[in-house]
């Protein structure tokens, strides 16, 4: 590891922020310098500070600490996600003997500089402790691989040199804060404190030394680990396991079955889903296939700040049976294992403790599969990745680790405390989840306007969403407009053809591999052609019905063993046609096709009920799209339909508009509007047609 810091990119990083205090901004830069490299902090962990002198409004000077909001990703601090406290009356907390989590949370919020910021780090009593003006903190992979060896203290005061404090394992907030403040009393000479199984604290009165003192000691300890590791083999392969032949099959099948048989239902009909994020690798399917597998699973969490991202053990699938319902038969068995044994750590605890919190949900985050690689759960797709990242790095960390002889667990008690401290939990998103989190969409059509509308209101409303065309070009400028507006963790496209039923059983797997499945299904891919019948071409009609009717048949067949796996019902919501209702004359080709596929999807309404699975139909009129994203359909017959009508294209738009009852426009998301109304289950609906058209009586369902 080495110094990122560079002068001139701190002092162009300055100018950016004019009216910021200069040794704020630097302290913003060396806190993106320290999020940027994973092997320091992932997510949220780790934090920084800075004191500075300020005038109040009376004039009078007093400083302020600015440390990092609590659960803020130090790759991307802003400088308003540092919050101001004021120090003086926080330093007169380090008289107690103890307080309350209340109280703590209390002090910390009436001491902020403004009503408006955000928590402060949980570690902010250390900071306002701590004399210097830069303390750096970070859960440095190398510091507590060394601190979970059996001699950790004294191993880590030998690699790391005289100039640190080792203090054994102490809990965050007041008692970690007296701590610290203790060790630099005792010995001023110190640069950093290491926390066993917790991390490490520099400090300096200059934001660059505290900064590269963190990577100085760092790069120490992984000297060290590398050296060590060179000797040694970690692990043991087991005799005559091996991949699947098909890597990626199985994984999308396994993704399905445990994001499934996780969901926890809320009533009769609805459940609270997971998301899934798969991670392969060399090393990750090595360490799968290892006879020391199982016990690295057990072995617990690298720090407890990572407990309530991943709970603290990860479940072992030590084989894959041969057919699914010995798969599901096997996981199955190993989440009603972890139930268990959550629940006895959990009620264990409480009755030492003598607290008595809400419990939180027992299910496993972290699934490590024979032959495959790591499985990650989260409630939002962010949450799913957090806990891969965390995962991924832990067993990397653990592997190091074993090189060098040993991994001792942390302690029941101390990973509770911290699981269960209320100002812990404030990192974890609160915020009211939306109408479809959990769920994950497939699109077909993504390149058009409607399939873009559709996806956008099913984002808005808190699915994640995969977009599906054939048409790469189209597929990407679509992706592009909704990853801008909703972030790229949510949006994913897949480029495949809905009339080849392998290349839609792939893209099922591509996204069953990215999000762990699929709960809503929207047939929107079409094609039109405009002819008379006795002027149709036979192949025309062929790749009419190819599409429109074929390609709702295959994505419909295909999605049936997901929904299945899954076992949480779902909604398949049919993007059909007022020409189902109200055909038009020279379209019959696009009218047939899409009156078949409705039909098809009436059929599945009543096949596939018993699975809880509602199939409904949207059928919208005159959608043209906009500026950003063209209609497909209104591409190929929009200039024909204006030739024969004698209108320019805003004509067209118009004509359509006036020719219905509201003569309203209609828009694509219009069209998704009605889909997040049937993919919600806000009535007990399949079977359904509902027009979007600004009403066309003569395509009234009836």
């Amino acid at each position: 590891m080495k110094s990122l810091f560079n002068k001139e990119r701190a002092a162009a990083f300055a100018r950016q922020y004019p009216a910021l205090p200069e040794d704020l901004a630097l302290r913003v830069y060396t806190s993106r310098l320290i999020g940027a490299d994973k092997n320091l902090v992932l997510h949220g962990g780790g934090n920084t500070s800075v004191k500075l002198k300020q005038h109040n409004i009376l004039g009078e000077e007093e400083e302020l600490l600015y440390v990092k909001g609590s659960g803020v990703d130090l790759s991307g601090i802003r400088p308003d996600q540092f919050v101001g406290l004021f120090t003086a009356p926080l330093k007169k907390l380090r008289r107690l003997d103890s307080i309350s989590d209340e109280q703590m949370d209390l002090q910390l919020k009436i001491h902020r500089s403004s009503h408006f910021s955000l928590n402060p780090s949980v570690e902010a009593l250390l900071h306002a402790f701590l004399p210097h003006k830069f303390i750096d903190h970070t859960h440095a992979d190398s510091i507590l691989i060394l601190s979970h060896q059996k001699n950790g203290p004294d191993l880590m005061q030998q690699v790391l040199g005289p100039k640190i404090a080792v203090l054994p394992y102490v809990a965050s907030g007041l008692c970690l804060a007296q701590a610290a403040l203790g060790a630099f009393e005792a010995r001023p000479e110190i640069e950093a404190i290491v926390i066993s199984s917790h991390g490490i604290f520099t400090f300096d009165r200059d934001g660059r030394r505290a900064y590269e003192k963190m990577i100085h000691y760092v790069a120490k300890a992984e000297a060290y680990i590398r050296k060590k590791n060179r000797k040694r083999a970690v692990l043991t392969p087991r005799t005559g396991l091996m991949p699947p032949e098909d890597p990626k099959s199985v994984a999308a099948c396994f993704a399905q079955m445990v994001r499934g048989m996780c969901a926890g239902s809320l009533s009769d009909d609805r459940f609270r889903r997971f998301y899934v994020e798969f991670r392969t690798g060399a090393e990750l399917v090595r360490a799968s296939l290892a006879q020391e597998a199982e016990a690295i699973c057990r072995s617990g969490v690298l720090t407890p700040d990572h407990v309530i991202r991943t709970k603290n053990k990860i479940v072992h699938i030590e084989s894959l049976p041969q057919t699914e319902a010995a798969l599901k038969a096997l996981v199955g068995r190993k989440i009603n294992a972890f139930q268990r044994d959550y629940r006895r750590y959990f009620n264990s605890q409480i009755r030492s403790s003598g607290i008595r919190p809400k419990a939180m949900d027992p299910l496993p985050r972290l699934f490590l599969v024979a032959g495959l690689g790591l499985f990650a759960l989260g409630f939002t797709a962010r949450e799913a990745c957090i806990a891969a990242d965390i995962g991924e790095q832990t067993l990397k960390a653990k592997l190091s680790a074993l090189g060098l002889g040993s991994y001792l667990p942390i302690s029941d008690d101390h990973l509770f405390d911290m699981e269960y401290w209320q100002l812990q939990q404030q990192k974890l998103d609160r915020s009211v989840p939306g109408l479809l989190q959990g769920q994950v969409a497939l699109v077909t059509g993504g390149g058009g306007a409607i399939g873009c509308g559709v996806a956008d209101r099913l984002l808005a409303s808190g699915a994640a969403v995969a977009i599906g065309d054939k048409d790469a070009s189209r597929l990407k400028k679509v992706h592009r407009v909704l990853a801008k507006k909703y972030g790229p963790g949510r949006v994913q496209g897949v480029v495949f053809d809905v009339t080849r039923y392998a290349a839609v059983e792939k893209a099922y797997e591509d996204v069953s591999c990215r999000f762990g499945g699929i709960d809503i299904l929207v047939p929107n891919a079409g094609i039109a052609h405009v002819a008379r019948l006795e002027e149709l071409d036979p192949a025309k009609l062929d790749q009419v019905l190819a599409v429109n009717l074929s390609g709702t048949f295959t994505v419909i067949k295909a999605a049936i063993p997901v929904f299945k796996r899954q076992a949480t019902g779902g909604n398949i919501i049919l993007i059909s046609s007022k020409n189902v209702f109200d055909p038009g004359a020279a379209f019959g080709a696009y009218s047939a096709s899409k009156a078949g596929a409705h039909q098809i999807a009436k059929i599945a309404a009543l096949e596939l009920a018993e699975y809880g699975i509602r199939v409904n139909m949207v059928n919208p009129d005159a959608v043209f799209g906009d500026h950003r994203i063209s209609s497909t359909l209104w591409d190929l017959v929009g200039p024909e339909r204006m030739k024969s009508r004698g209108l320019d294209a805003a004509g067209l738009q118009d004509y359509y508009r006036q020719r219905s009852l509201l003569k309203t426009r209609v828009l694509a998301e219009h069209v998704g509007n009605a889909v997040v109304f049937f993919a919600s289950n806000q009535t007990p609906t399949t079977g359904a047609s509902l027009p979007v058209d600004g009403g066309i009586p003569a395509a009234f369902p009836r």
